[in-house]
């Protein structure tokens, strides 16, 4: 009774324009199509009766992610590098820029074109913004990280993934309360979307696991969709399930499911899987069992499809192609009709190639298509995971300012990030390489790497290098404005800078790490390197402190979950900087210090530098 009680509130209206987050939006009468383009920095237009891009308009720092106001003609955009939204007519182009918390993501709107939300990957809040007023009106918690977003077609709740755990919350728009979480097991892990179904109270989560134990291409990540039950069920029933997707296919794997899309009357669900060039047409029942059965093989699509939306009717199908630049347009049945490209190319070749690399499991990245470089590092991002490696417990690092701070890993045991190649030929990938001919062998945990000299031996390998060096460090949020320190942050740098604690001692210069290139290589004992399964320890390089304060664990291991455990807890001995002696007050300054970088702009190049980066890409900024 309360299931059909619940299912009949969620359907008071099918779904709409702007319903969940994507980089793509179609417009409520099915016309335009709005296209938000990450590496570009721009918005487009795209007429779809003519399949024509209309107009292309500048954006900013990473779009994330588009959707219509209701029929106003108008479109909002999140910029999540510049933590705005921007509004745009579809004729005229940029109307307004909205100032936001930091790293907006998705974006939805309500069926009248009244009101927004946006998802916040740090610091974990959802915004709510008057459209027709043009402010943001109130904030709420939605849980670390969070990315996804759908609203229920009653417009009561919203629902809101975590990107590194895959969980999803209810929250009501009435309270701005999360009122119900659906959590997945613990190696559930990167959901940046979720789809409602538009008849029955189920939502699709795309995402992968990561199996933190295993370093194989056949054991460590798999392709994942959950589907979460969203009534109340008796204690102990299942609220949600998975369907392992790497074996949806038989015998063909597909990776990193990126985004999925239900036709309007909820019998299809289109995935897509951004780590092969893949997607799957998929039968949805009801019996809560199956829950889905793939219709047909699997298709093979452009390259990194990242989006996909259909329209009002569920007659077309639309597929964001984000290397190829272009939305391929389809029947219900996957039959090509057409193929728009939507922006102009703003980067380097050399950088894209490096792209499609870093996010391709295919030959000759890797033989059995489990695992991209993006599996781990999206975007450049950590995966917020602490791994088993050969040579002991790793965390993953992000990787904005890498070009900066060589030699790469916890334990210095490669000096250029040709020197990936390692990974590519190793068990954790399984692929052909970049490169011909052998590579210099040696125990998986040693550094024979640093014998080797890889720039230069593949235009390829020398490609990824260039991507993998590139990605941008931005501003921490922290600050009231850039330069501009808090008081506790600017007791808090006196301390870290002093000759008392040493912090900056080895966490020096504008990387904030004495990492260099010329040997031997800056390696310390901060006294964690000790665990039974250590191989390479106990002396480790020097990470950059620059975004810490967005981390989810921290040192080598992952052992500290916040700041004030790396100063205290985890600092026996005073061997990674001497705290012991400090009072709560000050700790809490350095702690403010810490999150507070970078609170200005690093240099572009330092006497560290590796030369093989292309330097960061300035977005045409839209006229204020």
């Amino acid at each position: 009774m309360l299931r059909s009680l619940l299912a009949s509130l969620l359907c008071v209206s099918p779904l709409f324009a702007g319903a969940s987050n994507s980089l793509l939006d179609v417009a409520p009468d099915g016309k335009l199509l709005a296209v938000a383009n990450t590496d570009n920095g721009t918005v487009s237009v795209v007429d779809l009766k003519s399949r024509l891009k209309l107009h292309e308009f500048p954006c900013g720092d990473h779009p994330e992610g588009v959707a219509w106001a209701g029929n106003s003609g108008t479109f909002l955009a999140t910029v999540y590098g510049d933590d705005k939204v921007l509004f745009y007519d579809a004729a005229k182009g940029h109307q307004f820029s909205l100032k936001v918390d930091d790293e907006p993501y998705g974006i939805v709107t309500t069926a009248d074109g009244k009101f927004a939300y946006v998802t916040h990957d740090y610091p974990g809040t959802v915004s709510e913004i008057d459209i027709a007023a043009r402010k943001v009106t109130r904030s709420f918690k939605a849980g670390p990280n969070a990315r996804g977003i759908a609203l229920a077609a009653d417009e009561k709740t919203l629902y809101v993934t975590e990107f590194f755990t895959s969980k999803l919350h209810a929250i009501s728009r009435d309270s701005g309360t999360i009122t119900d979480s659906w959590a997945g097991y613990d190696s559930d892990n990167l959901a940046r979307h979720v789809v409602l179904h538009p008849k029955r109270p189920k939502a699709y989560l795309s995402h992968i696991r990561s199996r933190v134990e295993a370093h194989d291409a056949r054991g460590s990540i798999f392709p994942q969709l959950s589907i979460c039950d969203l009534w109340e069920k008796p204690k102990g029933e299942k609220r949600r399930r998975s369907i392992a997707l790497d074996t949806y296919n038989d015998v063909y794997v597909i990776t990193n499911p990126w985004e999925a899309a239900l036709s309007p009357d909820g019998k299809k669900l289109y995935t897509i899987y951004a780590g092969t060039n893949d997607m799957n047409v998929s039968e949805t029942f009801d019996d809560d069992y199956r829950e889905a059965e793939r219709i047909g093989r699997a298709i093979r699509i452009g390259r990194h499809p990242r989006a996909i939306r259909l329209n009002p009717t569920g007659s077309e199908v639309y597929i964001y192609n984000t290397i190829d630049r272009s939305v391929s347009i389809h029947d219900a049945d996957m039959k090509p009709l057409g193929q728009v490209v939507v922006c102009t190319e703003a980067r380097s070749k050399d950088w894209i190639r490096g792209k499609e690399l870093f996010q391709s499991a295919l030959p000759p990245m890797g033989s059995a298509r489990w695992i991209a470089c993006s599996s781990c590092h999206p975007d450049g991002l950590t995966d917020g995971r602490v791994w088993q490696n050969p040579e002991g417990q790793r965390k993953t690092p992000n990787l904005f300012g890498l070009a900066h701070t060589h030699p790469l890993h916890w334990s210095a045991d490669r000096d250029e990030s040709q020197d990936f190649e390692y990974t590519i030929r190793g068990k954790l990938m399984r692929g052909r390489g970049l490169t011909d001919g052998s590579l210099k062998l040696g125990r998986e945990f040693g550094s024979i790497a640093l014998e080797e000299t890889m720039a230069g031996r593949s235009k390829d390998l020398d490609a990824l290098a260039m991507y993998t060096n590139s990605f941008p460090v931005r501003l921490s949020p922290h600050n009231s404005a850039p330069g501009k320190l808090s008081a506790e942050a600017e007791r808090g740098q006196k301390l870290f800078t002093g000759t008392e604690t040493q912090c900056a001692k080895c966490h020096t210069g504008s990387y904030y790490s004495d990492s260099q290139l010329k040997k031997p290589f800056n390696l310390h004992d901060v006294g964690t390197g000790t665990a039974k399964d250590e191989k390479m320890g106990p002396k480790y390089d020097t990470p950059t402190l620059l975004g810490i304060y967005r981390l989810p664990n921290y040192l080598h291991d992952g052992r500290a979950t916040t700041l004030m455990d790396v100063l205290t807890t985890h600092n026996v001995g005073d061997k990674h900087g001497k705290t012991s002696h400090l009072k709560k007050e000050e700790l809490d300054d350095l702690v403010a210090f810490l999150k507070a970088l970078p609170f200005e702009r690093p240099p572009e190049e330092t006497p560290n530098t590796v030369k093989d980066f292309e330097k960061e890409f300035m977005y045409p900024r839209p006229k204020e």
